[in-house]
C-alpha cells in the first residue's frame, strides 16, 4: 500500500525525519536478530523495518515512495552497494547485510557501552582494593595498639 512503510514504522506519512529515525531505532532494537536469536518472526520483522527505514530515512527515496515511483532497483541500490550483495542460506540474494548495517547504526552505542563496562569493572576493582587496604590498615592499627598495651603492661609489671 501507499502507506505500507509508514505503517511498518508506525509513523504518520507527515512524520519528520527525526520521528522516522526514532521509530526505526526503537523497533530495530526490539526486533534485531541478535536480540531474538532463532526467531524467524523477529528476523522478518527486522528486515521489514530496515527496508522501510532505508526508504523513509532517505529523502530522495521517500519522495519517490510518496509519489508511487519507487522501484525495486532503488531498494537494492540503497540497501547494498553494487557488487557487494550477500547470499542467504537459501542461495537467494539478500538485500541487506545485517552485520554492516548493525555496525553502521550501533557502533557508537556499542563502543560507549564497552567503555562503561570497563570503567565499572575498574571502579569495582578499585573499591575491592580499597576495602582490602582498609582492612589491612585496621589490622596493623590493632596490632600496634596491642603491642603498645602489652609494652605498657610489661613496663608497669617491671616497676612494681
Amino acid at each position: 500500500s501507499k502507506t505500507g512503510y509508514y505503517d511498518i514504522l508506525e509513523v504518520a506519512p507527515s512524520a519528520t525525519q527525526a520521528q522516522i529515525k526514532t521509530a526505526y531505532y526503537k523497533q530495530s532494537f526490539l526486533y534485531h536478530p541478535d536480540r531474538n536469536a532463532g526467531s524467524e518472526t523477529a528476523t522478518g520483522r527486522f528486515s521489514e523495518i530496515s527496508e522501510a527505514y532505508t526508504v523513509l530515512g532517505n529523502k530522495t527515496l521517500r519522495k519517490k515512495y510518496d509519489r508511487g515511483l519507487l522501484s525495486l532497483s532503488d531498494l537494492v541500490g540503497a540497501g547494498c552497494p553494487p557488487g557487494k550483495s550477500v547470499m542467504g542460506a537459501d542461495g537467494r540474494e539478500k538485500i541487506y547485510n545485517f552485520d554492516a548495517f548493525f555496525k553502521s547504526h550501533y557502533q557508537e552505542q556499542l563502543r560507549r557501552e564497552k567503555e562503561i563496562r570497563i570503567r565499572r569493572d575498574e571502579f569495582l576493582k578499585h573499591q575491592t582494593e580499597t576495602f582490602e587496604e582498609k582492612k589491612l590498615d585496621w589490622l596493623v592499627e590493632m596490632g600496634i595498639g596491642l603491642m603498645v598495651t602489652l609494652a605498657a603492661v610489661l613496663w608497669i609489671s617491671m616497676k612494681a
